[in-house]
């Protein structure tokens, strides 16, 4: 049996204002938006009494899973990419300075666009709930 990426998933504190910052930042589509809840999911999540609200985002091949879960569970946002387990969702865009010039001032940054070694131009950044977003040049 083999694999596939079905989708990467991300657990925000307010469904709604992370729907509007992946489809304004990123200018994602919303594909699909469900509640999920019952014995069988609880179950599933290891969560008791648990119902999650999802928004399924199209990223270009890349479904993106936002979810919103009742009842809430801690902050578990990393610090910094080098953090044990911290994860980040990963951007290619045609052009990163430009990008990061038309940025509202709200969207925290970590830095400004930086060129590595490798010649990738990236920029990190956080959305509403703090998880960490890598921009890089596609």
């Amino acid at each position: 049996m083999s694999g596939s990426v079905h989708h990467t998933g991300t657990t925000v504190a307010d469904l709604d204002r992370a729907i509007e910052f992946y489809t304004e930042v990123f200018d994602l589509e919303v594909l699909a938006e469900f509640e999920s809840g019952g014995e069988a999911f609880s179950t599933g999540v290891g969560v008791e009494n648990a119902t999650g609200q999802f928004a399924h985002l199209d990223g270009d091949g890349t479904r993106v899973e936002l979810v919103e879960y009742e009842p809430e569970g801690d902050e578990a946002v990393a610090d910094s990419v080098n953090d044990r387990g911290a994860k980040h969702l990963g951007f290619g865009v045609d052009d990163v300075e430009a990008f990061y010039a038309d940025l509202s001032d709200d969207v925290e940054t970590v830095s400004e666009p930086q060129t590595t070694g490798t010649g990738t131009t990236i920029l990190f950044l956080r959305d509403p709930d703090g998880n960490l977003i890598e921009v890089l040049d596609a």
